[in-house]
């Protein structure tokens, strides 16, 4: 059960790691982005975009240019995350108007990839708890919503027209380099929200499903779930009465159960596919080895 005082802390937590995140953000715009003129995309794209021609604080163009993502997010999600996004936003907007980093260097490809570097880290923390400090992911939201369209498209479209715009109106090389930016930021952000352990998923078919079971939990240490197959037609012809072998397992193991696999089965139909996320069960920690091979005997032995 969750008590009050663990719900107070977690929404303290929160508070404080978007508030760091604001910290990393700010960072990126002023010590690197700002100072020379380079552009990254969605609102903060936007309002560096129009900074350039007009002489106007950046702090004030965020705010403005979140206004309508915000209104937008009203009617798509909670207004739990329009709270927390209107709080961060603002948190941006005064902690860039108050600070005063120094440029730290002028070489512009540092400048892109540390630029995006820490404002994506900064985007990244702030979306995993629960708030936004660009309104473009809203917008995507909101667009998924109402016609279907993939929300990572829409951004894509934003900010294809956003560079153009660069290009023309700025040059094509601030445009490049503003990419660079963009696609650093958002690789950063997607690995600070998916976290650093990259997980696959496999399914294996084979006639030797005994052997292969056991010979993964004993080599490798992974969990699995097992669905039973009635009939099946493959290479080795028809098969009846069959156990499916579904396992997630870390990336880099990726060529190991293959190698085990292919050790019994040289013919077995493996499928492998992406894991957007993962939760619970034995996935991040495997399974303790000391005690895989007694695991291993216990399967054996109820399979006799």
């Amino acid at each position: 059960m969750i008590t009050k005082r663990t719900k107070y802390y977690k929404l303290i937590s929160e508070y404080f790691q978007v508030f760091l995140g604001i910290v990393l953000a700010s960072i990126g715009l002023k010590a690197f982005l700002l100072p020379n003129g380079f552009l990254d995309g969605g609102v903060t794209g936007v309002s560096l975009l129009i900074k350039t021609f007009v002489d106007v604080n950046i702090s004030y163009l965020l705010i403005i240019f979140s206004i309508p993502f915000l209104i937008l997010g009203y009617y798509t999600v909670s207004k739990r995350i329009i709270v927390k996004s209107i709080i961060s936003i603002l948190g941006l907007a005064l902690f860039i108007h108050f600070e005063n980093f120094e440029t730290i260097t002028d070489d512009k490809l540092l400048i892109s990839i540390f630029g995006g570097l820490f404002l994506g880290s900064g985007i990244g923390i702030s979306i995993r708890n629960g708030s936004v400090l660009d309104g473009s992911e809203i917008l995507g939201v909101f667009v998924n919503d109402r016609f279907g369209i993939s929300i990572g498209k829409v951004i894509l479209l934003f900010n294809v027209i956003l560079f153009t715009i660069t290009a023309f109106l700025i040059s094509v090389e601030v445009a490049l380099y503003s990419i660079l930016t963009y696609i650093v930021t958002a690789k950063v952000t997607d690995l600070v929200i998916e976290g650093f352990e990259d997980f696959i998923g496999v399914t294996i078919v084979s006639k030797e499903y005994e052997t292969i079971k056991l010979a993964i939990i004993k080599d490798l240490g992974a969990g699995m779930t097992i669905y039973k197959g009635k009939k099946g037609f493959g290479s080795k012809g028809e098969m009846q009465d069959f156990d499916i072998i579904h396992t997630i397992i870390n990336r880099i193991d990726i060529k190991k159960i293959y190698r085990i696999v292919s050790r019994i089965d040289d013919e077995a139909f493996i499928v492998e596919f992406d894991v957007n996320s993962v939760k619970g069960g034995v996935l991040r920690r495997y399974l303790n080895r000391k005690k895989d091979k007694k695991l291993a005997k216990i399967i054996a032995e109820q399979n006799l």
